[in-house]
Order: C-alpha cells, then structure tokens, then sequence
C-alpha cells in the first residue's frame, strides 16, 4: 500500500516518516506534501490507498483537498490530524468518513493504531467492491445468455435482470450482437474475458454504448452491445477492431455481426442473423469480421467449369493416371469455386473434402506406395477438424496430392508378398473369423514367419493393420446414415457390437454414435 502524508510542518513528516515501522502495518511506499494543493497532486498522481492529513494547512486545508479527492479516490482512507479541538472540523471528518481524528502532539503508538484501521477499511472495501462486481458480472452474463434464446411471452426474468444492472433495455435502446469464435486448442491460454470485457466498455463509453457478454463453451463469446444511439458502420468496423487485437494473441478467430434490432425484446433477432452468418467465416480467412454488408459485397464467382458429379471418383482417377498437371488444374477450380464461396454449407463441404482425401489414400493403395504416417493412424478426421478455415483445409489436401506425386515418383514397389497380405485383407476383413492363421496360409509362410516379416516390413503388427483397416471402413459406413450402428460392427468384422463400441472408441476417441454425430 502507499501512504500520503501532508502537513505543513517538515519536523512533524520527518517525525512520522522516522518514528513508525512502516513495512510492519503493510505500507510499502511513503509520499510527502507540504500542504493542501501540493496533496492534491500527490493524490492524484500516485493515488494512494491512506491520506494521513493535516486538517489546518496554507493554500488549501485538508478537509476541502479530500472533498476535492472524493470522485477520483472513492475508496481512499483519510486520516486527519491536528492541533485544535474544533468540533466543526471533527464533524466534517466524519462525513468524509475518517478512520481517525489524531490530536497534536501525535503519539506514534496512535498512529500506528489508526493506519492499522485505516488498512483493514480499506481491504473491507475491496473486497465489498469485489463481491458487488462478481455478481454483477454474473447477473450481466445470466442476461446476455437468456438472449440467445427466443424471447418469450415469461420474461420476467430478463427484466428483472436488467433492472438490478440499471440498465435501460426498451426502445429506443438498440440491440447488436457480436459473436467472436476462437481457434481454441488445448494448450492455448485461455483469454483474460473479464479484463477484456472492462476495456471494451471503456472503449465503447465515449461513443454510448455498452455491453454484457456470455462465454459458451469456451469457443464462442457472444457480445450485445446496445445504447440509445444505433451503431453505423464505421463504429462496427471499430467494434471488430478492437475485439480482433484483444483475442489475436490467443489464436485464430472469427467474428460476426448480426442485424441491430430496436428493444431487448428483438435482442435474439440480431444474435440468430450473426449465428447464420458465422457459418460462412470458414470461406473467409480467419481475422474477418463478417457483416451483411461484406457479404453482399462479395464479387461474384467468374464462370468456372462445372466440378464433376463425382469429384472424389474423378480425383482418383487423374491420381491412377498419373496426371499430375490435371490434378493441380482440378483443384485450383475447387478452391476458386468455393473460397469465399458464402451460399455453401460447411459441414458438405467438409464431407467433400473427407471424400477426396480418401481418394488420395485409396490411389496410394493401389499403386502400392506405402501409406502416410498420418492417414495410417486413421486421423484424417482430425486433419479436417483441424482446419478452421477452408483454405487451410484446402492446402492440407493439395499437400497430400503433391507428396502422392512426388512419392509416385520416387517409388520402390512394395513388397509382393505384402501386397497379398493388404489385398487378401481388403477382400476379408468383414469375415469375423479371420485369423493371422488365414493370412499366413493364403501366403504360403508360417504363423510366426508371417508376423515378423509383416512388422518389419511395414512397423506395424498384423493385427495393429487388421484393426485399423476395420475401423477405418466403419468410420466409411457410419458416415452414411442409411447403415444402424449395431450392423456396422458386423459388416466389418465384430460379431460383438459392445466390443466393437470399445475397440472404436480406443481408435478414434468417439464412440460411433458420438462419431457419427459429428459427422452429420
């Protein structure tokens, strides 16, 4: 803590600066002023938490320079200090709620005491102060959350919050909410929401607005930013300016818009149309605050060649061919046909691409190139969760294209006799009985032969490639909705669905129901 002592007379400062153990009562930092105006200054500059003051003093006296201090240091504790009994001074210490009133000549036993006061006023404060903005910023989040629903004809709720926060809701109050969505990952840290918060209603004060926030799911913040005045375009811009240099350092991030609305009644109104429009960031590069007005200012798309029925079927086969200029033509079309390409649904999309990566790990199979580490570990899902814009997600699959060319190129044959193992279990791994015994027979070597000479050829056990090859047709099957859980197990190869249910959530994470979800 830091105390200000002014007074007049040096010999009594240097007295109290020399007489009192001042670290012991938790003073860290001592200031000194030699009367009233000099104080003020001090005071202001330094805002110290205790005012040790003279009451009589030249220029200005100590009574009138803590009235003066009453806005700029509400939670100051004042002390006073003086040589005459006048109950006219006491009585305005009193008002100006003076821990203590300490006669001259000071006793520094007193004065230790009335610090030692004077502190614990001022921790009480803080901690009132604390508790009274913790459960405002709860009753401030509790609102901002019942707005994200449909307004109701039961709201009493709503205004009842609003109204122990003082805030004016009806029109012509305008409503806008502003969704920001974070990259967020598990080693991220996690953003200073409520610090952020208080710069962005000082940010807002000048141009009167507020606003009360509520994090969902750590991933998205909702923001509704309401005042008697609509925000223009030029705050919004400003608006998404500060959210994206206040979240940038913890990641990527989205933000939108929605429509301003008039009255807390139509608040949900604004955070339904900025939902919608979020949806279309990922054909946008990350940092883009998305406005109706981008949107519709979005050139449209040139005329581009039709994409083929089929795009997966066309990409493996150009793959096969080994057209590599074809293949880069293909998906130089997909990017510009659908890079802030705003009318398409991302979760197509991503089922697109899903489906062309696939292609690229079945050309890979059949021209018998050893699989990538990563598709063999079957995360390709992970790669397209991954992606939190469609460019990136889109460089992922040019990546593969050209390391499937390069490796093309630079290929060793596989090994026959793995090869028949691979192609013997494509063919028969839906068999519930099929057993490393089947595999060695149809190849001709011995039981354990096989199993060395498969690990050391590939780093994986047969049964490790037998399960993977398993789960990842199961992920193929529960990806289409037509096939029930309970039948995907047998299909590939489980005569016991709760088995199955284990092995696939030990691949994947999920359970395929939850899997399955996921992917719709």
């Amino acid at each position: 803590m830091t105390l200000l002592i002014v007074d007049d007379e040096e010999l009594t400062r240097n007295g109290l600066l020399s007489s009192i153990d001042w670290p012991s009562l938790g003073i860290q930092k001592v200031l000194q002023a030699d009367d009233g105006i000099r104080g003020l200054e001090m005071a202001r500059l330094h805002r110290p938490e205790i005012i040790l003051c003279d009451v009589r003093m030249p220029r200005l006296d100590g009574i009138t320079m803590l009235k003066q201090l009453e806005d700029t240091l509400p939670d100051c504790v004042p002390i006073f200090m003086s040589g005459y009994s006048d109950k006219e001074y006491l009585k305005a210490a009193i008002r100006l709620k003076a821990v203590s009133y300490i006669e001259k000549p000071l006793n520094p036993s007193e004065v230790r005491e009335a610090v030692q006061d004077a502190r614990a006023v001022y921790e009480q404060r803080l901690r009132t102060h604390r508790g009274d903005a913790i459960h405002s910023r709860a009753a401030a989040s509790s609102l901002a959350a019942r707005l994200t629903v449909p307004f109701s004809s039961d709201n009493e709720e709503i205004y009842s919050l609003a109204a122990e926060l003082s805030l004016a809701v009806e029109p012509p109050v305008a409503f806008t909410a502003v969704i920001l969505r974070l990259n967020t990952y598990a080693e991220a840290p996690r953003p200073p929401f409520d610090e952020i918060q208080n710069a962005f209603l000082h940010f807002l004060e000048p141009r009167h607005l507020n606003s009360i926030y509520v994090e969902k799911r750590v991933e998205y913040l909702v923001y509704f930013i309401f005042g008697s005045r609509k925000p223009d375009r030029t705050d919004l811009a400003s608006i998404g300016d500060f959210l994206g240099n206040q979240f940038a350092p913890y990641g990527k991030y989205y933000l939108a818009s929605g429509d301003t609305v008039t009255g807390i009644s139509r608040a949900y109104e604004s955070y339904a149309s900025a939902v919608v429009l979020l949806q279309s960031g990922f054909f946008f590069p990350a940092g883009t605050f998305l406005t109706a007005d981008l949107l519709r200012e979005v050139p449209e798309k040139p005329s581009l060649s039709p994409l083929p029925e089929a795009p997966e079927t066309f990409l493996l086969n150009l793959l096969l061919e080994g057209n590599h200029s074809e293949c880069i033509s293909f998906l130089g079309v997909l990017s510009q046909y659908l890079d802030r390409n705003h009318t398409q649904m991302v979760n197509q999309v991503r089922d697109l691409y899903y489906r062309l990566f696939i292609s690229v790990r079945e050309a890979r199979k059949q021209k018998q190139l050893s699989a990538d580490k990563e598709e063999s570990q079957g995360s390709i899902m992970e790669a397209l969760d991954g992606a939190f814009t469609f460019q990136e997600l889109h460089s992922l699959l040019k990546e593969k294209t050209e390391k499937y060319f390069s490796d093309l190129e630079n290929a060793v044959a596989e090994n026959s006799t793995i090869y028949q193992i691979k192609d013997y279990i494509s063919k028969n791994y839906m068999n519930v009985s099929l057993s490393v015994k089947d595999i060695s027979s149809h190849v001709f070597l011995s039981t354990s032969y096989v199993c060395t000479f498969f690990k050391n050829e590939t780093g994986q056990t047969l049964n490790q490639y037998l399960t993977e090859y398993r789960m990842e047709k199961a992920k193929q099957l529960l990806s289409d909705p037509r096939y029930k859980i309970s039948d995907i197990s047998a299909r590939v190869g489980y005569a016991d669905g709760s088995y199955f249910g284990k092995s696939f959530r030990k691949y994947s994470g999920l359970s395929p129901s939850d899997y399955r979800e996921k992917m719709s």
